[in-house]
């Protein structure tokens, strides 16, 4: 079935001239490193093509050749529309509301929706750039050095330089093609998961000081009271939920950033086997994998993270 959805698409890319490009808001490098590996080789095969993220790129991602192309908005004009990495079409933000069904939906996370015409998602590849590193080749697209670093950005930031649980061997294996493509690794770790401005590192420390652990759960808050103090210009956690992540003795790991209109992301992540995060995130109307979920609510800071702490530890029994 899966080398079926492969062949359509490849017939599809080849017929395609103008294309747009999208992933999630706020996007991870997952979503930075897929798209942009994908544009710049449909670029390169002579494609016209448009990198549209609603947030535009982080600044741990600049580094990446081409990102300079990856634009907030499209322009409209297209006969392909793909998204990679977005399990919700919603996710892709309001800029593509009245885009319609997108042509090609290319995801790992094992609560994607299939909102596309056609539907390539693996759930069991550890970034949807691992997806793309495997099919590339078959749909006539060179893996280019640039391709390469953007592709091993995306594998190696969602498996956070190769330790989260469901990394493979041949998860190593294709970073090892990529590497020999010319993608630096050395580089590529400390831009994306190592290397911090100023501003994140206060903001970090607002995060770690309200931090608390009960009945198995580590979670932290950032408020935009917080983020304003820093400086920081994200609107994200500035990857606070992987040190989280690391303190041991609990079994979900948690994150709350608040965010402008009442809003508030939440990130989860699974510190012990056995334990699916993503199925709280769905009750929240998220998504994600059993190791790494997230959600937006609505509400107040603290009202949601009442709410959402309470279903945690019901729907997972701590």
């Amino acid at each position: 079935m899966t080398q079926s959805i492969s062949d359509h698409i490849s017939r599809r890319l080849a017929d395609a001239q103008k294309i747009i490009i999208a992933s999630h808001v706020r996007p991870d490098g997952d979503a930075v490193g897929s798209a942009l590996g994908l544009g710049l080789a449909l670029i390169n095969a002579g494609k016209t093509v448009e990198i549209a993220l609603a947030d535009g790129v982080p600044s741990s991602f600049k580094f990446l050749e081409g990102s300079e192309l990856v634009k907030k908005e499209p322009n409209g004009a297209h006969d392909t529309f793909i998204t990679v990495d977005c399990a919700d079409f919603k996710r892709t933000g309001k800029i593509f509301e009245n885009f319609g069904q997108p042509d090609i939906n290319i995801d790992h996370h094992k609560t994607n929706e299939k909102f596309g015409k056609l539907n390539l998602v693996e759930a069991d590849e550890v970034a949807t750039a691992a997806i793309l590193t495997k099919y590339l080749p078959q749909w006539g697209l060179e893996i280019t050095r640039p391709v390469a670093a953007a592709l091993l950005t995306g594998i190696l930031t969602d498996t956070l330089g190769f330790r989260t649980s469901n990394v493979t061997p041949e998860a190593l294996r294709q970073a090892a093609a990529l590497m020999e493509t010319g993608a630096d690794l050395p580089e590529i770790y400390m831009q994306a998961l190592v290397r911090k401005s100023f501003s994140a590192a206060k903001y970090w420390g607002a995060g770690l000081s309200s931090l608390r652990s009960e009945n198995g759960i580590v979670w932290g808050t950032l408020a935009l009271a917080d983020r304003k103090s820093a400086g920081y210009g994200g609107n994200d956690d500035a990857d606070l939920i992987n040190m989280i992540s690391a303190i041991e003795g609990n079994k979900v790991g948690m994150i709350f950033v608040e965010q402008a209109n009442a809003r508030v992301k939440i990130s989860w992540r699974a510190l012990q086997a056995g334990v699916d995060v993503s199925s709280v995130a769905k009750r929240f109307q998220g998504g994600g994998h059993a190791a790494a979920a997230g959600a937006d609510v609505d509400g107040t800071l603290a009202d949601v993270q009442k709410k959402v702490l309470k279903a945690t530890r019901e729907l997972l029994n701590l």
